[in-house]
This record gives C-alpha cells, sequence and structure tokens, in this order.
C-alpha cells in the first residue's frame, strides 16, 4: 500500500501550503491485511467491530463474559483494541501482559475515563506496561448506535508513532467513518473524557427546561475548561478545539443518545443516581470520571467550577437547580 493524500491536499502539499507531516508504513504492516481484536464485547466495541468488517478486516470480538483464552483471540491480530470500561482496564491490561505480545503489535484504547488508583488515562496505563508497544487513541464525536446504523460520523487517530495511526486509520476509514489523524493522544483523549462531565450538566440544563441560552453559555464555559485541564496535565490547546474536543462535546450534550447526558436529564427530573444508573443498563463513564477528576483539580489547584458542581450533584450535596445557581453566581470578571 502506498502512502497517499486526497488529491486538494496533495496539491497543497506541493504548492508548499500544507505540510506532509505522514510517514511510509513500515513494510510488515503490509504483508496481510490488517487484522483486528476488539476486546469489550459492548456497544462501543461491537460498533468499532461492525466499522472493520464492513471494510473486509478480518476482526475478532473478545468479551471476559466468552470464556475464550484472551492469548488465542489476539494471537493473529496486528492492532488490539480495548473498549473495555474504565474500571475493566486494568484487569484487562492484566491479562494482556500475561499474554506476552510481540513489541509489534498495536494497541489501540477507545475507552474514555480516568483511573480512579492512578488519575492517569488509559493510554497512559497502556504505555506504562507496554512500553515498546505503539500505543494509539481513538476518539471522537461517535455515537455507537449512529454508527452501528451506518450513519455518517468522523473521529480521531493519534498517537506518537505515525505509522500505527496509519495503519489504524486504514482499518476504520470509510465512505461513512472518515478518520482523521493527530500526534496528541493525551489530549484526544482527555477530551473525550472530560466532555462527559459536561454532558451531564447539559442533561440538567435541558431536565431543567432552561432553555437555549443557558445551554449555550454552559458548553461555552465548558470548552475553555476542559482546555484549562488539558493544559495543564500536558496536552495541546488546539487538540481541544477538534472532533475529539469541541467536536464529541457538541455531540454528547445535544441528544438522548448519550449515556451521560441522560444520567444529568434524569437527576433533574427528581431521580436519583442510583435509579437513573438502573434505568440506563450501561455504564455512564462520567460519573467516575468527575469525582476523579475532583480530587485531582483539588490536589494540583485547577480551577474546575463546573466539575465541582455536577461531582456535588452527583454525591447528593446540591439539587440541580442549586448546581445551576451556583455557577451562575460566581464572581464577576471577564470573559
Amino acid at each position: 500500500m502506498v502512502n497517499t493524500l486526497p488529491t486538494k491536499e496533495a496539491r497543497l502539499v506541493k504548492q508548499g501550503h500544507l505540510k506532509n507531516t505522514l510517514t511510509p508504513f513500515p513494510v510488515h504492516y503490509f504483508t496481510t491485511t490488517p487484522r483486528l481484536t476488539v476486546m469489550g464485547a459492548g456497544a462501543w466495541g461491537s460498533a468499532l467491530a461492525t466499522v472493520a468488517s464492513r471494510n473486509a478486516h478480518p476482526v475478532r470480538l473478545w468479551s471476559r463474559r466468552d470464556g475464550e483464552p484472551l492469548s488465542s483471540a489476539i494471537a493473529d491480530a496486528d492492532v488490539i483494541l480495548c473498549a473495555v470500561s474504565m474500571k475493566g482496564v486494568p484487569s484487562v491490561i492484566a491479562q494482556l501482559k500475561a499474554c506476552d505480545i510481540p513489541p509489534e503489535k498495536i494497541i489501540l484504547t477507545a475507552t474514555k475515563g480516568l483511573d480512579p488508583k492512578t488519575t492517569q488515562t488509559p493510554s497512559q496505563l497502556w504505555q506504562a506496561t507496554f512500553p515498546h508497544n505503539p500505543i494509539a487513541v481513538l476518539s471522537g464525536p461517535n455515537l455507537s448506535q449512529e454508527i452501528e446504523q451506518g450513519l455518517p460520523a468522523t473521529t480521531v487517530v493519534a498517537s506518537q508513532d505515525e505509522a500505527a495511526a496509519q495503519l489504524v486509520q486504514s482499518i476504520f476509514s470509510s465512505e461513512t467513518f472518515r478518520v482523521y489523524l493527530n500526534t496528541d493522544p493525551l489530549g484526544t483523549e482527555l477530551g473525550g473524557t472530560l466532555k462527559n462531565i459536561m454532558a451531564i450538566a447539559a442533561g440538567v440544563c435541558d431536565g431543567l427546561n432552561l432553555g437555549t441560552n443557558a445551554k449555550a453559555g454552559l458548553l461555552t464555559r465548558a470548552l475553555p475548561e476542559m482546555i484549562r485541564i488539558g493544559t495543564h496535565l500536558g496536552a495541546s490547546a488546539e487538540t481541544f478545539f477538534g472532533l475529539s474536543g469541541l467536536g464529541d462535546l457538541l455531540a454528547t450534550c445535544n441528544g438522548t443518545l448519550s449515556r451521560n447526558y441522560r444520567v444529568g436529564l434524569g437527576l433533574a427530573q427528581g431521580k436519583d443516581l442510583k435509579t437513573v444508573l438502573m434505568e440506563l443498563q450501561s455504564t455512564a463513564e462520567g460519573v467516575n470520571t468527575t469525582r476523579v477528576l475532583v480530587d485531582l483539580a483539588h490536589q494540583q489547584q485547577i480551577p474546575v467550577p463546573i466539575a465541582r458542581q455536577v461531582c456535588r450533584l452527583l454525591d447528593g450535596k446540591i439539587t440541580p437547580m442549586t448546581a445551576v445557581q451556583a455557577l451562575m453566581e460566581r464572581e464577576l470578571k471577564a470573559e
């Protein structure tokens, strides 16, 4: 396979208006059609497996409940994709470590969350355990139900190993699923992680029928809060203006397909958190992320006014309306 750019981009590169930072794939990536193993058979893992299958890539879908040894499921994989919930990541990492995988296998994480024990992102946990393997992050405005239906969507694959990112791009790119690349995996991952907190707040806003003005104000202030956290932790501010930041924020805060949005919506309707989570029948990563982030922000003195009010709401310390009023009553200052 040859590294190519779309015609318009190739012309811009030739004219000197756009820098071609892509590098050719290593030869060993193209001895066969790239093979994928997806760890995690939930909605998100299944959706990504469907995308790769539609592109005629061999795909194996592995679940801890199936009983198949992980070692056999990943034996022939070129890319190992982790799509389990945040709480399951450490145990899956431990299982994969026991498989003694070779360094050329690419590990792709699509989990959005923060580890309560270390406050690290999934990719940081993976990189620490597999320092010699390429680690990539996939994140974007990707509601799994729409992707399963074949509706148009875009996403980002980020890695400091450009060849690995390009291989992942080749597996998932199609006419209905456009994959972009960048070299900021931490920022890409944090964008998808932090927006879940903001989605809970957006659900509260809509559940209280506060109107378009209030929600616009909330989302406008949510993005700087995400950037403030991300840059403090070492990510690039520019990443948050892309698909994995602003794009994912808009998608997740504007529809009932988002589980985190539905958490906020349910709380605003007077339900307690336990009932809301029971009705979801799936994981809302924003609940855990909010609590981990607020603890981290307290330790490192990062201002997180929205996340802090969401945390107090989740912990039952305030009502939804009190949370909104607390944000509106903050000290006056320049934008």
